[in-house]
């Protein structure tokens, strides 16, 4: 069982923990309510006892035949930290509409930090700076733009820092990308921005780097859904004097079925022949040579895309969530080509529809060794209705055994997620939740730390 605030049923809690330092904690809690959870969670997180403590669990067995009880998995014990509570800062500006994330090192101090974009009012792009005391907000775009949901990290200008690339919305026709000022930080000044597309059609949702097209250097990829074409962007040779990037197309098109639009992009080598490949939507595509690359179609519809090894065996496996949209989150494995659409076995993970699962994000998230997946529902996409659009959304955790198998868990019900990002957060080796809802209880933003902060790497 995991110890969540999620946690949904009568339980009564009794641990003997003992830290290295030799200190003893004795608690007992019986509760019915997730807050009591989330207060004996934090208790043991405030006393120290994190790492090689032994938590027992007797679960109420009204639900459990037989009278069975269940000794506590090692699966982490999440810290909720919000800007409601003052935990972190919120966001500024008031836009209601938080559209993109994407976490980096974008000082170079070894920890992670993250950027939020904005729509709807300025500023555009806020920096989370990570420090020793929490996070420091650096506005790095201070004006106004309609930012679409994605994002991208690179070292574009080849200086040593990470640069940071966000497209334009349904109202908007350019691709942006903004040259990380490193060392020079202020919080007064924005960072530069420079174009990478501008003109033809409108609304770029998601952007990846990758080296696609097998150069040795990194390409853009991104999806303009007006234009119902995913492009490839070459980064020019000086990227701070050109005016636009040259485009390659990859699929022209492209149909979305009855989703909204094509979205969702990554990048793995999925036919594992030592090239990158990348995914997107409902599928992908492999470089054949020049410009040219082959699409591989896994289902009619999609959603965010990612791929990784959940088992034994050469070619990894592809998880699909939908994004925008309602579907199953589904689950492909190779039996033959994967070059041969026919050759990708599904099943469905969750075991009902998912609505608007804009969050997916693939990780060892209780180090076990094996990869683990989130995935997470919106609960609110409507600005103009009052309340949420889907007050029972859900985040799930499905912790992988390395054999294609799945345990499922709810980390929270409830909460709306959108452009989840799962990375250590806090320097302390640990895979942590970053959430920034689109428009549910906005401006907000949450961190789940992963067993709260730890010691810091070595």
């Amino acid at each position: 069982m995991q110890l969540t605030s999620a946690t949904p049923m009568n339980f009564g809690i009794s641990s003997k923990l003992r830290s290295g330092a030799g200190r003893r904690l004795n608690h007992s809690m019986k509760g019915k309510d997730r807050d009591s959870t989330r207060a004996f969670a934090n208790a043991l997180l405030k006393y120290g006892y994190r790492s090689a403590a032994t938590v027992i669990l007797s679960v109420a067995t009204s639900g459990l035949p037989g009278g069975i009880r269940a000794l506590a998995a090692p699966d982490p014990v999440w810290q909720n930290l919000s800007s409601t509570r003052g935990d972190l800062p919120a966001p500024p500006g008031g836009s209601t509409q938080q559209t993109g994330a994407v976490v980096a090192d974008f000082d170079g101090n070894g920890v992670n930090d993250f950027i939020l974009s904005f729509r709807q009012k300025p500023p555009a792009l806020v920096w989370y700076r990570r420090s020793t005391a929490g996070w420091d907000q650096y506005v790095i775009e201070k004006d106004y733009l309609t930012i679409e949901a994605g994002g991208a990290v690179h070292d574009i200008d080849d200086d040593g820092d990470l640069d940071v690339v966000f497209g334009g919305d349904w109202q908007s026709s350019e691709v942006w990308w903004w040259e990380n000022p490193a060392p020079n930080f202020d919080k007064n000044n924005s960072w530069k921005r420079r174009v990478i597309k501008a003109g033809g059609k409108n609304q770029h949702h998601d952007q990846c780097f990758g080296d696609f097209l097998g150069t040795g250097k990194p390409q853009l990829a991104f999806w303009n859904q007006q234009a119902k074409t995913l492009y490839l962007a070459e980064v020019p040779a000086d990227p701070r004097t050109v005016s636009s990037w040259p485009l390659i197309e990859v699929v022209s098109g492209a149909s979305a079925g009855s989703t909204p639009y094509t979205e969702g992009m990554s990048a793995f080598d999925v036919d594992a022949d030592g090239k990158l490949d990348l995914l997107a939507y409902n599928g992908w595509f492999k470089h054949t040579g020049g410009q040219s690359f082959k699409p591989v179609k896994l289902a009619d519809e999609g959603g965010l895309i990612c791929a990784g090894r959940f088992e034994p065996g050469k070619i990894p496996q592809i998880v699909i969530s939908p994004g925008d949209g309602r579907g199953r989150v589904m689950f492909y494995t190779c039996t033959g080509n994967p070059e041969v659409a026919a050759d990708w076995q599904r099943r469905d993970l969750i075991g009902r529809e998912v609505i608007h699962g804009h969050s997916l994000q693939l990780g060892d998230i209780n180090r076990d060794g094996h990869l683990d997946f989130f995935v997470a529902e919106m609960a609110k996409w409507r600005e103009k209705e009052p309340g949420p659009d889907h007050p029972g959304a859900t985040a799930w955790i499905l912790y992988g055994d390395g054999r294609g198998n799945f345990r499922q868990t709810e980390l929270v019900v409830g909460h709306g997620w959108h452009e989840a990002r799962l990375a250590d957060l806090d320097g302390d080796g640990d895979l942590d939740l970053l959430n920034k809802p689109y428009t549910w209880e906005t401006p907000r933003v949450d961190v789940w730390l992963n067993n709260g902060t730890g010691a810091p790497r070595p």
